[in-house]
């Protein structure tokens, strides 16, 4: 089954970077997601329709050490990879692209068109460093972009067609004996059938199947609109999990330390539910079930002055569930992240006799040795901002582990890998 790029963009554009798109471009962040949906097929179609230019493919290796990633809303301006890339697959057509999103979604010109900058700043990154970590020649990269041929057209969002911003039927494969449906823009259902290589369009379905055609006349649009909203739902209304590639788990699984042979399966904890978490008498802001609570609960049990030594408490990590580093960075931390930390600190504080083990862990993608250092860098910084805040002392290690205890295949999309990557944060003795 060919890999679908789009997951692995589409943790780039969760929604704390639409979130900050449409603050700074001054639009709603309805408006904002819409727009993205609509760009994000349109610009790897693009891409993959012009897999055998060698611009394209030039740009997509540049873009693995370029950093764009790291800086998506401020380096997307002006940037000459991603002006090079619009100028090949597009060319004269973005300006049409650009009205057609920004007709559909709501939001100005000026704006879909920053938009456009920020899809393809995302769509370069994640490419190149997929290209990077899978160690793909131009050959294998022209080859994993003609894949994409036979899906993009599927991830339009209603409304929305290639021939409606402009651009073509480049994006469909055609399949003998079968029949192709597109929304058109005013939302009407088009059929195309394709009898032994003759093309008909606008053919009433009852027109080749006798039997129930006046349902599938009704009942075909429906299902089709069905599904494109369920993709939408799907894809631009997760929590933000997908906060894109990040290193960081934003769940709070209790996590296995490799250390232990046999260990048993730890628990898993429930968060994501924004709370006040009671630390005596003290108001953190955190996640019900999260890590902040869990930790908390543990310590109000006695769990920690009971434990004997330390092989009592190694089986049980707490993950963090809101501290998550840019991608490919080990020293710069997404927005929010910070508060999370804080909150740890103040535990430590509340019970200067605890002391804990701070750990990093990757998914199995990218060569293990630069997983490990990744992993160990985090863990490192994680612990030298608790040095920092004054608690350094209850710190006794910082460890990576790379992708040691990773579970979920290589080959599985980004947002499935997410699960294992993670920083997390143990009690010790």
């Amino acid at each position: 089954m060919a890999l679908n790029i789009i997951d692995l963009i589409k943790g780039q554009l969760g929604s704390a970077l639409i979130s900050q798109a449409a603050s700074q471009l001054g639009e709603s962040e309805s408006g904002v997601s819409k727009a993205i949906s609509g760009l994000l097929p349109a610009v790897v179609g693009g891409l993959a329709n012009n897999a055998d230019q060698p611009g394209v493919i030039d740009s997509i290796t540049g873009a693995a050490s370029s950093g764009i990633l790291g800086n998506l809303l401020g380096a997307s301006s002006g940037n000459s990879l991603i002006s090079t890339v619009l100028s090949a697959i597009f060319g004269d057509k973005a300006g049409g692209l650009v009205n057609a999103v920004s007709t559909f979604s709501g939001v100005s010109n000026s704006s879909s068109h920053s938009l456009l900058n920020l899809v393809t700043g995302a769509t370069l990154g994640s490419l190149g460093k997929y290209v990077v970590d899978n160690h793909l020649d131009p050959s294998g990269i022209s080859s994993l972009l003609q894949e994409q041929k036979g899906i993009v057209s599927s991830l339009l969002p209603a409304g929305l067609t290639l021939a409606s911003l402009g651009l073509g039927n480049w994006g469909s494969v055609a399949t003998p004996d079968a029949e192709k449906v597109q929304l058109t823009s005013d939302d009407q259902p088009k059929v195309e059938v394709t009898r032994g290589g003759t093309s008909t369009t606008n053919v009433e379905t009852n027109d080749y199947n006798t039997d129930g055609g006046s349902i599938w006349k009704w009942l075909l649009p429906l299902l089709l609109l069905g599904l494109a909203g369920w993709f939408l739902w799907t894809q631009f209304n997760k929590p933000t999990t997908d906060s894109t590639t990040t290193t960081s788990d934003t769940t709070t699984e209790v996590i296995q330390d490799t250390a232990v042979a046999n260990a048993p399966t730890a628990a898993t904890t429930t968060a994501e539910s924004p709370t006040e978490i009671d630390l005596n008498g003290i108001k953190l802001k955190g996640n019900a079930g999260g890590m902040e609570e869990s930790m908390i609960a543990f310590l109000k049990s006695d769990g920690y002055k009971n434990a004997s030594d330390d092989a009592v408490l190694k089986d049980k990590w707490y993950n963090f569930d809101n501290v998550n580093f840019k991608m490919g960075s080990s020293t710069e931390l997404e927005p929010g992240s910070q508060e999370q930390i804080d909150n740890l600190v103040a535990i430590l504080k509340a019970y200067p006799e605890v002391k804990i083990k701070i750990g990093g862990y990757t998914d199995k993608t990218g060569d293990e040795a630069v997983n490990l250092k990744i992993s160990q860098s985090r863990a490192e910084f994680i612990k030298a901002a608790l040095v920092k805040a004054g608690v350094g002392a209850q710190v006794s290690e910082a460890e990576g582990y790379g992708s040691k205890i990773a579970t979920v295949p290589a080959s599985a999309s980004d947002a499935e890998r997410a699960k294992d990557r993670k920083m997390a944060v143990r009690f010790t003795k």
